[in-house]
């Protein structure tokens, strides 16, 4: 299929899955649990090679420790609003189709009403954990020792943050190469073509 996606449904393409993290508590559970361990993978190992300990140091007194406290919740905040930036650039740039965004209370979303191709879904789903986890890469290599948790913190919790995307991600892998996905924001559907699959 060389289009990267469609303003409306294709003739012959029926609903086939329907995916909703908040609705689903089972999937939901698994998304949380999963990134529960990427965040221990990514921490423990860590603080074996730059013990956590660094993140307190030149902290002599309460205004430092407050700066480097309230840097910390700037740069999470604003990751928090940046990933779902890259997901809706991608969906402008596949469709043209306006992007919404929003927040739910769980989570923050960029939704659209246009109907992606399943590659070019995977890199929309992809592409803030990427060009996030590289620019994180590169300020983790860059900053002083005392400030590395600050950043590395904002990269567990990219990669972590993440896992709702990988997730997705491994539910379409083994679909049709042909389906469409429609991602609302706050759930995804997914539609195919004379064939079908388990609806959830």
């Amino acid at each position: 299929m060389a289009m990267r996606s469609f303003q409306k449904l294709l003739e012959g393409y029926e609903k086939c899955l329907v995916i909703d993290l908040q609705k689903n508590r089972k999937d939901m559970l698994f998304v949380n649990i999963f990134a529960v361990l990427i965040a221990v993978a990514m921490a423990v190992p860590m603080h074996f090679y730059i013990p956590f300990s660094t993140f307190f140091t030149g902290l002599e007194n309460l205004g430092a420790y407050l700066i480097r406290m309230f840097v910390l919740l700037a740069m999470m905040f604003a990751y928090l609003f940046l990933h779902e930036l890259v997901h809706g650039v991608c969906m402008k740039y596949f469709s043209g189709a306006p992007v919404r965004y929003g927040f739910t209370g769980l989570y923050a979303y960029a939704g659209s009403e246009a109907y992606f191709t399943k590659k070019c879904y995977f890199i929309i789903a992809l592409a803030p954990v990427a060009v996030w986890g590289v620019v994180l890469l590169a300020l983790c290599m860059l900053v002083p020792a005392p400030w590395f948790w600050t950043v590395y913190l904002i990269q567990i919790g990219n990669i972590a943050g993440a896992a709702g995307d990988f997730y997705v991600v491994w539910r379409f892998a083994a679909m049709p190469p042909d389906i469409l996905v429609r991602d609302a924001g706050v759930d995804m559907t997914v539609y195919s073509r004379g064939r079908k699959v388990q609806a959830q």
